[in-house]
């Protein structure tokens, strides 16, 4: 594209860039609507009931031909026109199951509506209402890093020792690595089944894991579940030469740990913990393990998603909970059990900036546009990319 600052013209055009340009290019942030980074309030109010209706007639006229999925963490004004609710993987595997649904329309993030993708029949079509909505952690993993990565094991001499391990949430791309080289995906449910399977796959004491894309899943599933030690795990960043280790290093660990994170559950520190404690007498901490060691360490109990949610449904009223995931979930499950303390761990309020992407507006004008007939915001893998990304999705579901 031809830079027209540079450009020979007789008139001296100003063209800087907007903050809405920006805002759509991706670099930059809407204070307003970014509630995920700096939140101290709460999100915009609920949009304009107008909206309600034109979704709902939306979705009445597409009927059967489309099967909306809505992600655990989204706002309840986008909750409300699931048909289903879960976590990722779950989602996917809803999805698959409906092949009469000509579109499947993904409230979450572009990984989840990739997977969705890819487990669907090539008939179905998966949509995902805000392009926008990425995932920072799968976004930490890139596939040249990964092959970068893997050319620095392999010249230490111990990529035949090493088995992928890749979190859900990784990008069609990095699950599509992991099936090339024989690994498996896994979620925040199973990662210790995945982890056992990938460990049994070679010579006893010699097999070796790398752990992508986030980190303290890794490491607390080793660590916490299967009794390594912290020094059995090594930190491998991209954004340094051979990752920032010694091939000594490397050889002597078990776990190879992607420098990777989540951005929510990244935020929760031990002082959330003891403040709660402090705070609420008798409450019990209860976490995602995609939080911090420490926080786990010191955490009453650490689950997924669901276990979360099935937790504080078997609780016996009048307990106390201070629960460390995203925040629409938390408020959510606090508005589902009044006779329950439930509470959000950390002090500073943190929705999931991009999850909140998806918002009315944008699944009012996906579902009008379907019902028109036109398809929008399409997420479509490329066949080869989804034969390896599946290979390795179907190890994860063949786990004992």
């Amino acid at each position: 594209m031809r830079d027209v600052t540079t450009a020979q013209t007789p008139v001296d055009l100003d063209v800087q860039p907007t903050p809405l340009a920006l805002l759509l290019l991706g670099r930059e942030a809407d204070p307003r609507s970014e509630r995920g980074v700096e939140c101290p309030g709460d999100l915009p109010s609920p949009s304009d009931p107008d909206l309600v209706e034109r979704a709902r007639a939306a979705k009445e006229k597409l009927g059967d031909k489309v099967f909306v999925l809505g992600h655990h963490y989204q706002r309840d004004e986008v909750i409300q026109f699931a048909d289903v609710t879960g976590d990722s993987f779950k989602l996917a595997r809803d999805a698959a199951a409906r092949p009469e649904a000509e579109y499947i329309v993904f409230c979450g993030v572009h990984f989840m509506a990739e997977s969705a993708d890819i487990l669907t029949g090539d008939d179905q079509k998966v949509v995902l209402p805000d392009l926008a909505a990425g995932c920072s952690m799968a976004d930490m993993a890139t596939a040249e890093q990964v092959a970068e990565c893997w050319d620095v094991l392999t010249e230490a001499g111990i990529a035949e020792q090493v088995v992928p391990v890749s979190y859900m949430n990784s990008s069609a791309d990095i699950k599509a690595f992991t099936g090339k080289h024989g690994g498996t995906i896994c979620t925040s449910s199973n990662a210790k089944r995945a982890l056992d399977w990938a460990f049994e796959q070679g010579e006893p004491n010699a097999t070796k894991v790398l752990f992508l894309p986030d980190q303290h899943l890794g490491r607390n599933t080793a660590v916490r579940d299967m009794g390594m030690s912290l020094e059995d795990c090594v930190l491998y960043n991209p954004h340094k030469p051979n990752g920032g280790l010694t091939v000594e290093e490397l050889r002597n660990a078990k776990m190879i740990l992607w420098r990777g994170h989540c951005s929510v559950h990244g935020r929760f520190s031990i002082d959330s913990v003891d403040d709660v404690r402090e705070r609420i007498p008798g409450v019990r901490v209860l976490v995602h393990p995609e939080c911090k060691h420490e926080v786990v360490a010191a955490a009453d109990e650490v689950g997924s998603t669901e276990y979360i949610i099935k937790a504080l449904d078997a609780a016996p009223a009048g307990s106390k909970w201070a629960i460390g995931t995203e925040l629409n979930l938390v408020r959510r499950l606090a508005n589902a059990h009044p006779d329950k303390e439930i509470v959000f761990l950390d002090k500073t309020v943190c929705f999931c900036s991009t999850m909140n992407r998806i918002d009315l507006p944008h699944l009012v004008w996906t579902l009008e546009s379907l019902a028109e007939g036109n398809l929008v915001n399409r997420i479509e893998v490329d066949r080869e990319t989804e034969q390896f990304a599946k290979q390795a999705l179907e190890r994860m579901l063949a786990l004992p």
